[in-house]
């Protein structure tokens, strides 16, 4: 598989004077030329953090990379200086934050700020990279680009302030676009342009995608494969539309049961997830969803579970994969997929 980064058994912990959370554990996966691949799960499982591990961005003073490796093209990024680091930054990956608001600088024109990586990677004058971001204004829909140019992000909607973050990470062609949560606080049918949107550069410039949600709609209607996380473990992966007509493990039958009008419950209840997510602070011995699983056995606390395949690519890390899928089985959104 021709791949544009490999994660390779990463491990990262935050330190707090004595206290050590351990936010990924052996974290392996690749992001192939041309594909989109979603990191999934809900709030503090560990996708947000394995984006910044890849872009270098966690704070030197409390995080620690303890193990494993983050290649592109050869390269391991981890460990890399700050200087090459920069080099990769904004030219061969471009990341779309959370909430354009707070990540674009209020004080500059979006020119500037789509011109900035322009001028400093591609080395192009003033002139050069104000064509540069006009272009890219063009290429991501935004109307009257020129004029736009010389605007603040407070004179630009949702919508269109997240349309200059994309424009932002593409403006140096990357190999890689990491969108973190791109459609966050925006509605409905602005999320679905902006899905539309990235969906159509990645086949017009041939890019990867790796997109981090926890909306599993978004997830079935733009990604090619999946991995769910929980307590910084991936817990299940393969192709999108295996997982979705067999889901094999506690967490991702979860997350399909708690989707509006997708899940088990009766009609006009939503399905909630009992529990709360484990305290990564403590060594957790066997399956992390343990004491929140349906479906759990005395051997699930007991010892950390393999991930064999359950069919081609398809892979999970739970040992009652049959049970979970035999009691998914007839739900609607497993049938609809099947």
């Amino acid at each position: 598989m021709n791949t544009v980064v490999d994660v390779e058994n990463l491990s990262l912990e935050f330190r707090n004077g004595e206290q050590r959370v351990h936010a990924l554990d052996q974290v392996s996966f690749s992001v192939a030329r041309g594909e989109t691949l979603s990191l999934v799960g809900e709030s503090g499982c560990g996708k947000s953090v394995t984006a910044m591990a890849i872009m270098g961005l966690l704070p030197k003073a409390s995080a620690r990379i303890t193990s494993g490796h983050v290649r592109m093209a050869g390269t391991d990024l981890i460990g890399l200086p700050e200087r090459q680091l920069q080099q990769i930054r904004g030219n061969r990956i471009g990341m779309v934050f959370q909430d354009p608001m707070t990540s674009l600088n209020p004080v500059h024109t979006i020119g500037m700020q789509i011109a900035e990586a322009a001028r400093r990677h591609r080395q192009l004058s003033h002139a050069e990279a104000m064509q540069r971001a006009r272009r890219m204004l063009d290429l991501v829909r935004i109307p009257d680009a020129g004029n736009r140019l010389t605007a603040y992000p407070h004179e630009l909607s949702g919508g269109q302030r997240q349309r200059v973050m994309i424009a932002m990470a593409l403006v140096c062609d990357p190999q890689l676009l990491i969108a973190d949560e791109p459609t966050t606080a925006l509605d409905v049918t602005v999320q679905a342009q902006i899905l539309e949107l990235i969906a159509d550069l990645k086949a017009e410039l041939g890019m990867s995608v790796l997109l981090i949600t926890h909306d599993l709609g978004v997830v079935a209607s733009t990604a090619d494969r999946m991995m769910v996380m929980y307590a910084g473990r991936i817990v299940e992966e393969g192709p999108v539309e295996r997982i979705f007509a067999r889901p094999s493990h506690g967490y991702t039958a979860a997350l399909l049961r708690s989707l509006p009008g997708h899940g088990t419950g009766r009609r006009g209840t939503l399905t909630e997830i009992a529990g709360t997510v484990p305290r990564l602070d403590r060594p957790i011995a066997g399956c992390a969803y343990a004491p929140r699983c349906g479906f759990a056995e005395p051997g699930c606390s007991a010892s950390l579970p393999p991930a064999p395949e359950v069919e081609d690519g398809h892979r999970s890390a739970c040992i009652r994969e049959a049970a979970v899928f035999d009691a998914m089985r007839d739900s609607p959104i497993v049938r609809s997929w099947r």
